[in-house]
């Protein structure tokens, strides 16, 4: 595996069909060659994963902007990373945004942004349990509806996360020795989940009730193991996931909750999935 900025026709090429096969997307929804080249020749980022014989297996698109729309406080906007399905779980994307880490931080910038679906396990766990992003921002339905293979039939709500490249929180979340949290720690530490789920007949999860406005200073929420799952067997059932966990999310931002760690276990031989949410953290 390398991993390297694209460079040549051929790669930006492949770089369109790879976005293609991994969102499902038609022709009007890529980014295409001649955008790629102008963010990557003007102080954007636009990389490559390539296996041994060469073939892109993973790309990462970024660029300069603004953070919180202040010209005088530059940032690195991260729009895009995608990984063949095959390539998944392997730590493609994990490289990917190291390599991103290094390239923002040569140029000087502080801050990383970027925007996933919060319902994505798979994505928290990397955003926020690995790479130590945080996010107290929840965007309602930023896109409007969207037809590809992975967003159709739920709105696109979408945590805005904020990766402080040289902080020390990121530099203990990636040191792979540092502990990472786990839901027992937490409760002990009287800590509350705020929507425990419950499992239905079907083994599909049925999220929880939301519960009173928090009190201790540090609470889990439940977010499905497996949403796309869920999609396909019940579109009504993850519309319930987003609204319910979207009123929870609003509720903990607005109450100066920010989402710091992520914890994925097995619980009684299931998958079981949560954020974890701090009151009054300050990234040091």
């Amino acid at each position: 595996m390398r991993i390297e900025r694209l460079a040549t026709t051929d790669e930006y090429h492949a770089c369109e069909s790879l976005q293609s096969e991994v969102w499902g997307l038609d022709d009007t929804d890529i980014v295409p060659l001649h955008l790629l080249v102008t963010i990557q020749r003007n102080g954007g980022l636009v990389l490559g994963a390539f296996d041994r014989a060469g073939r892109m297996v993973g790309f990462l698109l970024g660029f300069l902007g603004a953070h919180g729309g202040d010209v005088r406080r530059p940032k690195h906007c991260s729009h895009m990373m995608g990984v063949l399905e095959e390539w998944r779980g392997r730590g493609v994307g994990y490289r990917l945004k190291l390599a991103q880490r290094e390239h923002a931080l040569s140029q000087g910038l502080e801050l990383v942004t970027w925007t996933y679906d919060p319902l994505e396990s798979l994505n928290a766990a990397l955003n926020i349990g690995k790479l130590g992003a945080i996010c107290s921002t929840y965007l309602r339905d930023l896109y409007g509806p969207m037809t590809d293979a992975l967003n159709a039939g739920l709105s696109t709500d979408r945590f805005q996360v904020e990766w402080w490249i040289a902080s020390d929180h990121v530099a203990r979340r990636l040191d792979e020795a540092s502990a990472r949290p786990s839901l027992d720690a937490i409760l002990e530490d009287g800590g509350a989940i705020l929507n425990p789920a419950t499992s239905r007949a079907d083994g599909l999860l049925e999220p929880g009730a939301r519960t009173s406005p928090p009190a201790a200073d540090r609470v889990a929420v439940e977010i499905p193991a497996h949403v796309r799952a869920i999609k396909a067997a019940d579109m009504d059932l993850a519309h319930r996931w987003r609204v319910r966990t979207r009123e929870i999310f609003e509720g903990c931002f607005g109450a100066g909750y920010t989402a710091t760690g992520f914890v994925s276990e097995l619980r009684d031989g299931d998958r079981r999935s949560y954020y974890v949410l701090e009151r009054g953290y300050e990234v040091i």
